[in-house]
């Protein structure tokens, strides 16, 4: 279910009401939500600082030992579907829009400043296409994941979650707790599983790299959000995860120690408490200038070169 999918039923709730225990829950839930954002919000500008004054210099380094691998992951751009507030599920064959083209070939552009090393997209074709404009410009292969696929909402996919809404007790009873499903029905639990245990797949792989790309869908990039920041999978929905958007997780990897004689090798790349440092981040061309060639460092303003550097050049 899109960002646009869990607004409708969240928003229906709260105006018509709702079961004491349902208000409860999510009422206790909330200060753990602001919790997250209020520490993402801290990182972020610090991590936004950090990257101003450093440009990624230490990028080559990160990728030779591996001291850090930042994760992004990406929804795909928007469908005719989302507008529609329209349940796609599984179902092959929903392609962006003109909007979502747009959104993904903006996304794109803003993030041709990080050196992305590798991208791994679900198999669906708005998550594919999405890829594509993430991977032009770069001699990089679009590895597909099944396990990065949408919820798998069986015969809910391609119904309106309006009419679902007023007719469909199942589909009310499944949007407030989704660790609960009716058959043929993934639960978010079950959806977060497969796609933790991909990403931690993809990610330990040494090809790889530290700026990994995964392309999916919102349920999908919340539940992994939450799982990352310890966030219970029940109150996932309510992170916010709009199309063509970054999350970014940064992990902090042990150093590979070296084994001395007769003492057991120890499992490499295991990561500290992992730090999420944005989500659901949609962020403009130009966020980051790059930095001057050499020959023009020292030019003054307006791009007239001092004396001494002309003689220095010459």
């Amino acid at each position: 279910m899109s960002s646009e999918q869990k607004k409708v039923p969240l928003l229906q709730r709260l105006r018509t009401g709702c079961s004491p225990r349902w208000l409860l829950h999510f009422c206790i839930g909330l200060p753990h939500i602001l919790y997250i954002y209020l520490g993402v919000a801290v990182r972020f500008v610090r991590w936004r600082l950090t990257v101003r004054r450093t440009y990624f210099r230490a990028v080559e380094s990160i990728h030779d030992t591996m001291k850090k691998q930042t994760l992004l992951l990406v929804r795909h751009g928007q469908t005719a579907w989302n507008v529609e507030h329209r349940l796609p599920g599984q179902l092959p064959g929903v392609a962006l829009n003109d909007t979502g083209c747009q959104q993904a070939a903006r996304l794109a552009e803003a993030l041709t400043v990080i050196p992305i090393s590798a991208i791994i997209s679900s198999p669906l074709k708005r998550a594919m296409e999405t890829a594509a404009y993430l991977a032009k410009g770069r001699d990089l292969t679009i590895q597909q994941e099944p396990e990065l696929m949408d919820t798998d909402i069986g015969e809910w996919a391609g119904q309106v979650i309006g009419e679902l809404s007023k007719k469909d007790p199942a589909w009310n009873a499944y949007t407030r707790n989704p660790t609960v499903a009716p058959e043929g029905v993934e639960t978010f639990p079950q959806v977060q599983q497969r796609a933790v245990a991909a990403v931690e797949r993809w990610r330990m792989r040494e090809d790889v790299g530290a700026y990994p790309v995964f392309v999916a869908h919102a349920d999908v990039v919340k539940l992994l959000v939450a799982y990352y920041s310890g966030l219970d999978v029940t109150r996932a929905a309510a992170l916010h995860v709009d199309n063509a958007s970054v999350s970014l997780i940064e992990l902090v990897l042990e150093q590979k120690q070296e084994v001395q004689e007769g003492q057991e090798a120890q499992e490499p790349h295991e990561p500290h408490k992992p730090h999420i440092i944005a989500i659901g981040w949609s962020p403009h061309p130009g966020w980051l200038k790059p930095p001057l060639p050499e020959a023009l460092k020292g030019e003054g303003e307006g791009g007239v070169a001092s004396s001494d550097d002309k003689a220095k050049q010459a």
